[in-house]
């Protein structure tokens, strides 16, 4: 029988069943004594809805605790595998994946951040040129939420970029750090640059450094 045939007829089952179910219960309900009735309504029902509320929380809570630790375990492998790895490209690109995989937080990132910051500094220096701006505005971005004090000074730098998302990266960065050292820079940025991306992500920088 074709699949599609096959769901068809499994649908229509289950329907057939809900039907089945409805009738039953309403013949039942019929049935009841009126005390009966009202005690279903005033007790059985609001203790059932409250025992639903419960397990409903219970099944975020869960799923949030069973997210979090398959995070942690992903995060966990990726870091191992950074540090395992010799070639520069690919331990960027790990890099990045390990910030991702963690939400954009530095919490649980302290011990690698360190060597996080140098690789995403050194990127910055060195992916010269047009081709690899994109490499050096996530090595901006993710400088944001990896970086400390001494990551400022490179992300100033960053909005001087030819590149207009290099400098809207830059500008997401030193929001994220609320380097309110960057506050006068990044002013002068959000009206003067041509481009209206990093003109906008200026502002949202400013924003969140006030």
């Amino acid at each position: 029988m074709p699949r599609h045939a096959q769901s068809g007829q499994a649908n229509l089952t289950t329907i057939l069943l809900l039907l089945g179910l409805v009738v039953s219960g309403v013949w039942v309900w019929k049935r009841l004594s009126p005390d009966m009735q009202d005690l279903i309504i005033d007790q059985a029902l609001p203790l059932a809805a409250l025992s639903l509320a419960i397990m409903a929380v219970a099944w975020i809570l869960i799923g949030k605790i069973v997210k979090r630790r398959r995070r942690n375990q992903q995060r966990a492998r990726l870091i191992k595998l950074f540090e395992s790895q010799t070639a520069s490209d690919k331990r960027l690109t790990l890099a990045f994946a390990v910030i991702e995989v963690n939400e954009y937080r530095r919490v649980g990132l302290e011990a690698i951040a360190s060597q996080f910051q140098e690789l995403f500094v050194t990127t910055l220096k060195r992916a010269l040129g047009d081709k690899q701006h994109q490499v050096r505005g996530m090595a901006a971005s993710h400088l944001g939420v990896i970086g400390d004090d001494a990551a400022v000074a490179h992300l100033l730098a960053a909005l001087e970029d030819d590149h207009a998302y290099v400098r809207s990266s830059a500008a997401l960065g030193l929001g994220r750090l609320r380097a309110s050292a960057a506050k006068d820079k990044l002013a002068y940025v959000s009206k003067e640059d041509w481009d209206q991306t990093v003109r906008s992500r200026a502002r949202e920088a400013l924003e969140r450094i006030r």
